[in-house]
């Protein structure tokens, strides 16, 4: 394998004429020079230069070779140069809030190919956590609870949305299209501690006298939703949230409801109608 600093070395004798003022240009020494120019000779196995005193002249062999040092040189610097381009372009830093469903976040940037729009960096957090991380300008948009009052950010809602109960598609009560606080008073809960109704969710079971068993708590949704799926017990969930064996029913006089949308940050203008957010909208929205 021939390495590129000796076809640089090659290129340099080339342009500059001589080995002297094709060293001093590579901030090399002549003899180190002279002994990469050597080493590519034995690479190629023919000599690449007629030698005199006064000049260098290129032998047939590196008249051939010079062709495909200029283009290999030229693809180096290409490369480079998008490197160069790609490490100055900005970040699009996405805060996502906790109780936001991960699923449709990665169906969203599976369907718009972010690798080809740019850097992107989603960050999870609380709603305390991202409204701090806007304000700080650590993060450019939070997808995250549109709340009154908040008016120091610009907004757009993309999804309204109430909750219902999650169960495994097999639990006695799956087939129903609502069911009752009483009706869920022998049943085991699962926990989602991150849930912003969750002291509603609470005061709802307690002002109805049920004071269920719980059997786990958790701030992971994916775990939560497996074990939802897997029969260990049931939980209160936006109606967003989808996984394979977990089916929804709606809660009886649970009126909570919440406006999913995006805050953005400094740079709101620029950033509205960036693909991964339009998909994000898309995917929220259906």
């Amino acid at each position: 394998m021939i390495e590129r600093y000796l076809l640089r070395y090659f290129l340099a004798v080339v342009d500059q004429g001589n080995f002297s003022r094709a060293a001093a240009h590579c901030l090399v020494s002549q003899p180190t020079l002279s002994v990469g120019i050597a080493k590519l000779e034995q690479a190629v196995g023919v000599p690449l230069f007629l030698r005199s005193n006064q000049r260098v002249e290129l032998t047939e062999a590196g008249a051939r070779l010079l062709t495909h040092a200029r283009r290999i040189e030229r693809e180096f610097n290409l490369a480079e140069l998008a490197g160069e381009r790609a490490e100055q372009a900005p970040v699009l830093r996405i805060g996502v809030l906790l109780s936001v469903s991960g699923e449709m976040v990665a169906r969203a940037v599976a369907g718009c190919s972010p690798a080809r729009e740019g850097r992107i960096e989603f960050i999870p957090g609380s709603e305390r956590e991202l409204l701090g991380r806007l304000d700080a300008e650590r993060i450019d948009v939070a997808l995250t609870l549109i709340r009154p009052g908040v008016d120091r950010f610009a907004t757009q809602t993309i999804i309204e949305e109430g909750y219902g109960i999650a169960m495994s598609d097999s639990h006695r009560l799956a087939g129903k299209g609502m069911v009752t606080a009483e009706e869920l008073a022998a049943e085991t809960m699962i926990v989602r501690r991150h849930c912003e109704a969750l002291s509603a969710t609470s005061r709802y079971f307690v002002d109805r006298g049920v004071r269920p068993h719980f059997a786990f708590r958790s701030t992971n949704d994916e775990r939560v939703m497996q074990m939802v799926a897997a029969g260990l017990g049931i939980t209160v969930m936006p109606n967003s949230y989808r996984w394979p064996g977990m089916v929804r029913v709606a809660l009886k006089d649970f009126g909570e409801q919440r406006r999913v949308g995006f805050l953005y940050g400094a740079r709101a203008a620029a950033l509205r109608g960036t693909p991964v957010l339009e998909a994000l909208a898309g995917v929220f929205g259906d």
